[in-house]
């Protein structure tokens, strides 16, 4: 998977990686200077004429700043600090539920809930391709909420389910994961809204550090500090040992099928050891991240290693999976990291997450 790939180098890998490397990125290296010679030249020509930046190569396609609708993509500092710091960022939430609200009435996937000895986990699609989550003790009929985005359709499952909301677990502050934390919070009075609080959190009530534990029946919840894609990220471990059935994964931005999230607060190192701290879990914990990103993030490992079996393999899985409009989201962890004798492995994470944000798979 791409996401090994970049967080692991796993070994006797690492050399081939970086020679696959070092050819697409001079490939891209020769287009930038080409792209630079067409500024030069147009900015000595007709007034009227417009730039069109060039493809870097046959594979990968540049996607230009100015034309990017979503916050996430191909963004620059000055629009992701609107984002994050002002009520731009909010009104531009607003409008991508709106919007998600009229294409996908019933969401954009089809998800299926998993039940383990009185624990139950309930994905949620919301938005164009996020997930919230319910996590629910059967039992004591309780539930806590991962990321509610959208409150309208967590409120919907909460009620379907028959369960009290006692907590919201916000990964990082991004609108289109905490932007259901006022709703939700001001309908059930005693919902506690958890995070970091180093990552300004909209309405967070109980502040958490690395290793807290949230209890909940019998749920037991450790928070995992894992900056990167913001400084305050978290991720939620639940832990399967007291309801006898598998740990389960809560991602967020960090951690996706084949894929990792951006760098917007941090470094290649930093994001690595996030990815390491996750990695290490052991194979059998389930992963439940916060996107639908499986067949784009296959896409772009196909550039990077079009002979990988494993894959294609998985690749023509996930394609079944969507063309029914299936989610992919509950997949084991997989190998944890190992060393590698190649290039830095926080160089080719660097590399691959440059190359993957000008990659446009569909």
């Amino acid at each position: 998977m791409a996401a090994v790939v970049a967080a692991t180098a796993l070994k006797g890998r690492g050399a081939r990686n970086a020679r696959v490397l070092r050819g697409i990125l001079s490939g891209a290296t020769a287009n930038k200077a080409s792209q630079n010679r067409t500024r030069a030249l147009q900015s000595h020509g007709s007034p009227e004429c417009k730039e069109e930046p060039e493809p870097l190569s046959p594979e990968l396609e540049y996607i230009p700043r100015k034309r990017a609708k979503n916050p996430m993509k191909a963004v620059g500092l000055a629009w992701y600090s609107l984002y994050t710091r002002t009520w731009l960022g909010y009104l531009f939430y607003r409008q991508q539920l709106r919007r998600a609200r009229n294409r996908y009435p019933k969401g954009h996937s089809r998800t299926q809930p998993r039940l383990f000895n009185g624990v139950k986990v309930l994905p949620i699609p919301v938005l164009s391709d996020n997930y919230s989550y319910l996590i629910i003790d059967t039992q004591a009929r309780l539930a806590v909420a991962v990321d509610p985005s959208d409150p309208q359709a967590v409120q919907a499952s909460i009620e379907k389910e028959g369960v009290t909301l006692v907590a919201i677990l916000c990964t990082h502050k991004h609108w289109d994961h905490s932007g259901g934390n006022r709703d939700l919070s001001r309908r059930h009075h005693d919902c506690r809204v958890y995070g970091s609080p180093q990552d300004g959190i909209p309405y967070l009530t109980h502040p958490l550090c690395h290793q807290d534990v949230v209890s909940v029946g019998r749920l037991q919840i450790r928070a995992l500090a894992t900056p990167g894609h913001t400084q305050g990220h978290l991720v939620y471990l639940l832990d399967g040992e007291p309801y006898e059935g598998p740990s389960c994964l809560f991602s967020g931005d960090l951690l996706f099928l084949s894929g990792c999230g951006r760098t917007f607060e941090g470094t290649a190192e930093t994001m690595l050891s996030s990815l390491d701290t996750v990695l290490g879990l052991g194979d059998d914990t389930l992963l439940w991240p916060g996107h639908e990103y499986a067949e784009e993030n296959l896409g772009f490992a196909g550039v990077v290693e079009p002979e990988n079996l494993a894959r294609e393999r998985k690749m023509q899985w996930v394609q079944r999976q969507r063309m029914e409009r299936k989610s992919t989201e509950t997949l084991g962890l997989g190998p944890g990291p190992s060393e590698d004798e190649g290039c830095s492995r926080a160089q080719l994470l660097e590399k691959l997450r440059r190359l993957k944000d000008l990659h446009k798979s569909k």
